[in-house]
């Protein structure tokens, strides 16, 4: 197997576990604190690609774009959360599913009337779209790094947030008890909307970062939102570091079986078998973690602690 090669291919799993985490820490703290299953989730990061990509247009600059798409998919989080969302929060998860799912496929055909059919794209700035050598012959694209670079300083932002904040203390509470913390006089649906809309602010920054690379497409969330699901199941529901954990892990064991368990299942099997076998199988990889960690720890890797 080529060193390079397999570096490379750690560092797409690295950054592809970074993408992970900005959908997957939003939708553990709503899912966390606010008991809700939020499958609209995933149309804010497709709503953030979007935007990024139509403000990138109008001022033929990748990073305005995001600067403006951020605060408009956050008003959109904040909207939809006051217009739809605030019902559901006193409803059992069947009604939060079914309602959620509704938005999913409105949100979808909203684009398409908005946007183009095909979707967008988004040109990057030429000092992004190079490769750089990190020596012993390991070179990796610019903007993946830039990726990796914006999700650990948000990830370090949101500890910093949750751990060492009067908000973050209240975060924190709300996810242990919300019934106390609202007995103690916190206004709890204001709590909820500022939740909601960072989640929906995170999700959108994810598909800004990813638009460059895979462009803005209708129903773009559905498939990285299930990721994202497992992904907060793994590291434990509402706990902002699990879900870091468990989306670098995610991420690379997801990418690495994608690019080598054909090559592994070579050693032991016929070529033919092993290339029927190998997609199938690393699609597969992600889920059987899942089930091997809960097996071990049904609360994920790190649950909130209880209070």
């Amino acid at each position: 197997m080529n060193w390079i090669l397999l570096a490379e291919q750690f560092l797409n799993g690295l950054q592809f576990g970074i993408l992970l985490f900005l959908l997957a820490a939003g939708l553990t703290l709503v899912f966390g604190i606010m008991d809700m299953v939020n499958l609209t989730h995933g149309s804010f990061y497709m709503l953030g690609a979007f935007f990024c990509a139509t403000f990138a247009a109008w001022t033929g600059s990748f990073f305005i774009g995001v600067i403006l798409a951020l605060p408009v998919t956050l008003a959109a989080g904040l909207f939809v959360e006051f217009i739809a969302l605030r019902t559901l929060y006193e409803r059992d998860h069947l009604d939060q599913v079914l309602a959620t799912f509704g938005l999913i496929l409105f949100f979808n055909e909203l684009v398409q009337v908005i946007w183009p059919l095909d979707g967008l794209s988004i040109a990057l700035p030429k000092y992004l779209d190079g490769a750089v050598s990190l020596g012993l012959g390991v070179t990796y694209p610019v903007y993946r790094m830039m990726i990796i670079a914006v999700g650990l300083a948000v990830a370090l932002g949101l500890y910093l947030l949750v751990s060492k904040s009067r908000i973050g203390m209240l975060i924190r509470a709300g996810a242990s008890n919300r019934v106390m913390v609202g007995a103690l006089g916190i206004d709890i649906k204001k709590l909820f909307t500022l939740v909601f809309g960072l989640g929906a602010a995170l999700a959108g920054l994810a598909g800004m970062m990813i638009a460059p690379i895979l462009g803005a497409t209708s129903g773009m969330g559905e498939q990285i939102l299930i990721l994202a699901f497992v992904v907060i199941v793994i590291g434990g529901i509402g706990s902002i570091r699990g879900a870091f954990i468990a989306s670098i892990l995610a991420g690379v064991i997801d990418t690495m079986g994608r690019s080598f368990l054909d090559v592994f299942l070579l050693t032991f099997m016929p070529a033919n078998a092993a290339e029927a076998a190998g997609p199938a199988l690393s699609s597969m990889l992600v889920y059987i973690l899942m089930a091997v960690i809960l097996f071990f720890r049904p609360q994920g890797l790190f649950p909130p602690r209880s209070g």
